[in-house]
């Protein structure tokens, strides 16, 4: 018998006779993971060509509100991207039935959220900045 961090991680009902349905769904999470990337990519392609072209305008005023309309763009890609990321993390723990899988989910579930809160008062604050310039 092994250590309780692998309870669970030899498969089951599931793993035993469903195997062509726990094969599925790990195509669908690693779809998931490549929309969540391309999104990331995307809002970072995005931001790139946002901010080059807010830095060309003259006037100070101007260049700070677009660059600052850019990051807001970015922080929704990036917040859509971890919510994607953690559906699939949701898809892969329940298919592996390890406890420490568990763990890990609820960790990544934390720190994924913690950066979500943190990224959606910032962009909050932006916003805000936004609406108060001239």
């Amino acid at each position: 018998m092994g250590s309780i961090w692998e309870f669970g991680s030899e498969g089951g009902v599931l793993h035993e006779h469903l195997a062509w349905l726990v094969l599925g769904l790990e195509w669908v999470a690693a779809i998931i993971d490549l929309f969540a990337i391309a999104l990331l990519l995307i809002g970072a392609v995005r931001f790139i060509f946002g901010v080059s072209r807010a830095e060309t305008r003259r006037d100070d005023a101007a260049r700070v509100q677009g660059t600052n309309r850019e990051r807001i763009e970015l922080g929704r890609y990036i917040l859509a991207g971890l919510e994607l990321f953690i559906v699939s993390d949701i898809i892969h723990t329940a298919l592996s039935l390890a406890l420490a899988d568990l763990v890990f989910l609820g960790l990544l579930v934390i720190i994924r959220s913690l950066i979500s809160f943190f990224l959606d008062r910032e962009l909050e604050q932006v916003k805000t900045e936004l609406r108060e310039a001239p």
